[in-house]
């Protein structure tokens, strides 16, 4: 009795060791696919970052990342919002009716989402999946608007190149690295 006892916890020990070791390496790739993917997340790594102050609206951040789809998406700064009627980031200019059919959107893809909240305040949202990086309602949104619409790199996306193909042709050198703790530049 006492010999099947011994065995009972020795494959208690060992079923709960495996388990400890699959939550652990569960919990590791939740933290790995939480940071950028490459390395740890700390002040002396390094990422890129596109500076929206320096940041001249070329599109070329679309054409030229290495991914199929670039790694700069639009960001919407809600707290410079003014939640206008007629967003510049989200019409075309020069239209003749606020309307939300496709040809009164700056956007070429449909990627910003307008909702409505009340009279005469709209929100806009951006859907990240559809976005381009083609910069078209930034340059709206500062020629018409308050800049509440700004580019940045989306770190879960990024390759993180040693030289970054968009850096290297960025006519306004609107891209640098940061540390990996604080990625963002707006």
């Amino acid at each position: 009795m006492a010999d099947k006892k011994k065995k009972m916890d020795r494959r208690e020990f060992i079923c709960s060791g495996a388990r400890y070791a699959c939550v652990a390496a569960i919990a590791g790739t939740g933290l790995y696919l939480c940071s950028d993917g490459n390395q740890k997340a700390d002040s002396k790594h390094k990422v890129w970052q596109l500076d929206p102050s320096k940041c001249i609206q070329c599109g070329q951040c679309a054409t030229e990342c290495v991914l199929t789809q670039s790694a700069v998406k639009c960001v919407h700064v809600y707290a410079a919002c003014g939640y206008c009627n007629l967003c510049g980031g989200y019409f075309q200019p020069g239209i003749k009716k606020l309307t939300t059919g496709a040809e009164n959107q700056l956007c070429p893809t449909s990627a910003i989402k307008r909702t409505y909240i009340e009279d005469p305040y709209y929100e806009y949202s951006i859907d990240e999946k559809l976005c381009i990086g083609c910069a078209k309602c930034v340059k709206g949104c500062d020629s018409f608007g308050n800049g509440s619409l700004v580019l940045q790199v989306r770190h879960d996306r990024c390759l993180n190149c040693n030289e970054c193909s968009i850096a290297k042709s960025c006519p306004a050198q609107a891209f640098s690295r940061v540390p990996a703790n604080r990625p963002g530049l707006i």
